[in-house]
């Protein structure tokens, strides 16, 4: 393949070399090639391309700038995704891979494009989908959670992807440490999320078996097809393998329910709108299709708050600091939800400590 020295036209995307790649990787493709950024921010860069016929593909990247090669390795996530491509879990189709950094700045990958929608808060699950519509994706998200939790991951080529056991353990750790660092910029203090550090680390259940964990399972972390069931579950760049409960107890958290006093996310949740399941209602259907014994599920749910409130500090922290590139001034909302978040895993500690 021979690299041109056309500049980049869009940030993270230089289209002489990339073009150039899929020419001589991605079959069928008919240049011109057009690139859309679909999603961005600090998280890794996801980029829609479509050639002259129409055709159309989506190109993965790290985020522009210094990156964490452990948290942005798009060879470990092509190789999730191309792994579980034959298995009933719903993932875009693995293209191909780009480890050479002369040819975009960065590795890549690309897949194949997912028609559908994402739902991403209240407004869109009220536009996007009607009450079955919203009943429909709920069952289909439950049982894609037992279907992610199901796979033989040595059958699949995944069992060295990560250690197996000792999961919460080694969580606990580091988001205990990354939390402690934040608090080194932010110097205010959160006694909560210690105190509930030291009851989950001496309340730690006894993992059964070791699982894909793919640690950010939500609702706008998956695609919705047309037909309201999940086409594609997305963003796997911290999947790694471990304890499946602790994804349904992150799960509960993200899945808000109207009458919450707190909501995960600071956008208006999309769950709380008529129509979605309850979290119990999740509960019995994962249950049911998965076989797992959910009786420790409150420990789960404690942790899930728990580590949210330790990465939304570290997203103050960055602010508070400067890191990027703008003042605290006006993302004080990042601290308030902080302390929301450590007071829910209180609340979920309570019920079993």
């Amino acid at each position: 393949m021979q690299l041109r020295s056309r500049p980049m036209a869009i940030d993270g995307v230089n289209e002489a070399n990339v073009t150039a790649w899929f020419e001589a990787n991605v079959d069928g493709a008919k240049p011109p090639l057009t690139f859309d950024l679909i999603a961005g921010g600090h998280s890794n860069l996801t980029f829609g391309v479509t050639d002259s016929t129409g055709a159309r593909w989506v190109l993965r990247r790290p985020p522009l700038g210094h990156v964490l090669a452990t948290a942005h390795d798009m060879r470990r996530e092509h190789t999730i995704i191309s792994a579980l491509g034959p298995t009933p879990v719903p993932v875009a189709a693995a293209i191909g891979l780009c480890t050479d950094d002369d040819v975009n700045g960065a590795p890549f990958y690309v897949m194949g494009f997912v028609d559908g929608n994402v739902i991403r808060d209240a407004e869109a699950a009220r536009t996007k989908l009607d009450e079955g519509g919203r009943r429909q994706a709920s069952e289909s998200i439950a049982d894609v959670m037992a279907d992610i939790h199901a796979v033989d991951v040595d059958a699949v080529g995944l069992g060295e992807l990560g250690k197996k056991e000792g999961y919460i353990a080694r969580q606990l750790k580091r988001w205990y440490s990354q939390f402690q660092q934040s608090q080194e910029l932010t110097e205010r203090p959160v006694p909560l999320v210690h105190d509930v550090h030291d009851t989950l680390a001496a309340c730690i259940p006894a993992q059964e078996g070791a699982t894909i964990v793919h640690g950010d399972y939500r609702l706008d972390n998956c695609m919705l097809g047309f037909d309201n069931r999940i086409a594609a579950v997305l963003d796997w760049e911290i999947c790694t393998l471990g304890d499946p409960l602790a994804d349904v107890g992150l799960l509960m958290v993200y899945w808000n329910e109207a009458n919450d006093a707190t909501q995960a996310l600071v956008t208006s949740a999309a769950t709380a709108v008529p129509g979605f399941a309850t979290r119990a209602e999740l509960l019995e259907r994962y249950e049911k299709s998965s076989g797992r014994d959910l009786s420790a599920i409150d420990f789960y749910v404690a942790f899930g708050y728990w580590k949210l409130a330790c990465i939304v500090e570290g997203v103050y922290a960055r602010y508070a600091h400067g890191a990027m590139g703008k003042p605290a001034a006006g993302f004080e909302g990042f601290a308030i939800q902080t302390v929301k978040l450590a007071e829910a895993a209180k609340a979920a500690v309570d019920k079993f400590a």
